[in-house]
């Protein structure tokens, strides 16, 4: 074959690379997109493990930053009373943070069981703290022990193990996908304290770099970014190389937080973070993340009250993908490696229901009007676990103190999803145009579900059913051939 032949083909392939590459800036780099399989997979597992796991304490105070256990050092750093009161106590005042690290052994530690956990709990994806905000890193970062003038990550310390590492792997040869938290800054790096400029471009950058590089992610979740406007940080500079020479350029899904004021900017290339309750709605790609407790790192201070019910976790999973975004919900194992046992237990219970139900979860989309209303008192005890999208939900209707939902509407294909928070004999499906010809089942059992019309409503029968035919809570139809709602 003649060379010119070649010679225009390399021409050619140089081309479409070129084509295909991206800017330093964010209007070149939200040309890219989103790659699709984010939004398809609709749950994942966030963790959150580090140091902190060592003194693992937070007072308990619902819906605020000071529960965060993982905030230890910030805390006693600025001698908060409700922690630097407990550090005192139990360590005393002399105690650094620093030397919490030796009691950091992670000798319990089973990747192969954690991955077997998420596995069944149904999730599609992980995402772990290769680094929160005390630098500590969970793979064997050479930046991290240069930077801190000791040994500071799990490997060249106490672990002596490549923790992130041997998670990705045990995960990944389960299926699923894995992605990181990384945070940005580092409270008191010294470098960080002294020269930001130098913090960026020679700790940061390289870390990043080698996290990506070596492990490969397919969700990276930045965090920490608050001090710092996006270009002191080079996020877009660092994005372009993410999205153009990184070995992961076609699959990586990033977050939101790449520079102070950034959050919810970008979404042609970044989904959106909630955190502990704000939402979003399907206008944007988006992901809900917070804890079976109040906090991210495991607390030693939470009571089973200060967990959320199995009940209460698979109706926020419910309602968040109702309005097209996904759940990342997140564990906090011990300091020995544990995933706490209730913490798994809810987990075991989420999976239960999506293997039965999860048709109705994964690969879905979103409806204009992700519920059906109705107001006037409850049938049952009022709770949270009936509320209208727990307690996260962007109200569509105005808000009534004693309107609940009645259902909650997902879609695929033709197909419609009917989730029913608790049992009812009839439910009557209003304002909605059902296809002729369609059917209705019961997605947990495959049971056909008795269809009649009255006037424009269509009234789902349910009375036929033994109790043993139907759980209680959070009941799936399927309306085949619904038509396109």
């Amino acid at each position: 074959m003649p060379r010119s032949f070649f010679f225009c083909f390399a021409l050619l392939l140089s081309i479409c690379t070129r084509a295909q590459s991206f800017e330093p800036n964010w209007e070149s780099l939200n040309k890219r997109g989103i790659p699709a399989w984010f939004n398809q997979e609709k749950f994942g597992i966030f963790i959150h493990w580090g140091v902190f796991a060592v003194p693992s304490y937070a007072p308990v105070i619902p819906n605020s930053g000071d529960s965060y256990a993982e905030w230890y050092w910030y805390r006693i750093h600025n001698k908060q009373k409700n922690f630097w009161d407990f550090h005192v106590k139990n360590y005393g005042a002399s105690f650094a943070y620093q030397q919490f690290e030796p009691l950091f052994k992670a000798e319990l530690f089973n990747p192969d069981q954690w991955a077997e956990l998420f596995k069944n709990a149904g999730a599609r994806y992980v995402v772990l703290t290769s680094k929160h905000h005390e630098g500590y890193t969970l793979w064997p970062s050479a930046e991290a022990d240069k930077a801190w003038g000791r040994p500071w990550n799990a490997v060249s310390g106490t672990p002596q193990r490549d923790l992130l590492g041997d998670l990705t792997n045990a995960v990944r040869t389960k299926g699923l996908k894995m992605g990181y938290y990384y945070s940005l800054y580092e409270w008191y790096n010294p470098i960080w304290l002294y020269d930001k400029k130098k913090y960026v471009e020679e700790h940061m950058f390289p870390q990043f770099k080698d996290l990506v590089t070596r492990y490969k992610p397919s969700v990276i979740f930045s965090d920490g970014e608050w001090d710092l406007t996006d270009t002191a940080w080079k996020s877009p500079e660092l994005m372009a190389w993410l999205f153009n020479e990184s070995p992961v350029a076609k699959e990586v899904v990033i977050n939101d937080r790449w520079g102070k004021h950034n959050r919810e900017k970008n979404t042609g290339s970044t989904y959106t973070t909630s955190e502990y309750g704000s939402g979003m709605d399907a206008s944007v790609v988006w992901e809900e993340n917070q804890g079976i407790g109040h906090s991210y790192g495991y607390n030693r201070n939470e009571n089973l009250t200060d967990y959320k019910s199995s009940d209460e976790l698979i109706l926020m999973l419910i309602d968040i993908v109702s309005r097209g975004g996904n759940l990342l919900l997140n564990v906090g194992p011990t300091a020995d490696g544990r995933i706490p046992v209730i913490q798994q237990q809810r987990l075991l219970d989420m999976g239960a229901w999506l293997k039965q139900n999860g048709e109705a979860i994964y690969g879905t989309t979103a409806l204009k009007s992700p519920y059906q209303w109705s107001p006037g008192k409850m049938p049952e005890k009022k709770g949270a676990s009936y509320m209208a999208g727990y307690s996260i939900a962007k109200m569509t209707e105005p808000k009534k103190e004693d309107a609940y939902v009645e259902a909650f509407f997902t879609q695929k294909g033709r197909d419609l999803y009917i989730i029913l928070p608790r049992y009812v004999t009839h439910f009557t499906l209003r304002d909605k145009t059902i296809a002729a010809g369609a059917t209705a089942s019961c997605l947990a059992n495959g049971l056909p579900v008795q269809l009649k019309k009255s006037g424009k409503n269509l009234v789902f029968d349910l009375s036929t059913f033994r109790p043993d035919q139907l759980p209680a809570k959070h009941i799936v139809l399927k309306v085949k051939n619904a038509g396109a709602l």
